[in-house]
């Protein structure tokens, strides 16, 4: 008889915590409380940090600063924000060899900085300014 009680405790308890009372349809719980979808779900436009017509294109456009060399994606979207994160332990900079299309100063020691690829596919040649020798491509498809 106590298996069965605590049995009925619980579902009350998974009832009560998805915003459902008893005996009411699901997703119909007190506004702030969970909605009708599976757990570990969420709606598009829920998603940290992405945006609508994001995929995982976007989620890769990243360039990693290691070691003194640039690890860049294979390429990324026109127009896509661009994410650099410098895991050395000094500054760097990432700066388009020709014009104005981007050039960010990036934090030591796992600082980050963004900026917008450019909105012209085309490969794009880039450096960093305090260490000449630092050389990359940019591929915006």
């Amino acid at each position: 008889m106590k298996t069965g009680k605590a049995l009925g405790i619980l579902a009350l308890v998974a009832l009560l915590s998805a915003g459902c009372a008893p005996g009411s349809p699901p997703g119909t719980g007190s506004p702030g409380t969970a909605s009708s979808m599976p757990m570990g779900t969420s709606s598009p436009m829920s998603s940290p940090g992405m945006m609508e017509g994001s995929g995982p294109a976007a989620a890769a456009a990243v360039i990693t600063i290691s070691d003194f060399a640039f690890q860049t994606p294979a390429s990324v979207p026109a127009g896509a924000t661009v994410t650099v994160t410098n895991k050395d332990t000094v500054e760097h900079t990432v700066t388009a060899d020709t014009g104005s299309a981007f050039n960010v100063e990036v934090k030591a020691n796992g600082g980050t900085a963004t900026f917008t690829a450019p909105s012209k596919a085309g490969s794009y040649p880039f450096h960093c300014s305090i260490h000449p020798q630092m050389l990359g491509t940019l591929t915006v498809k």
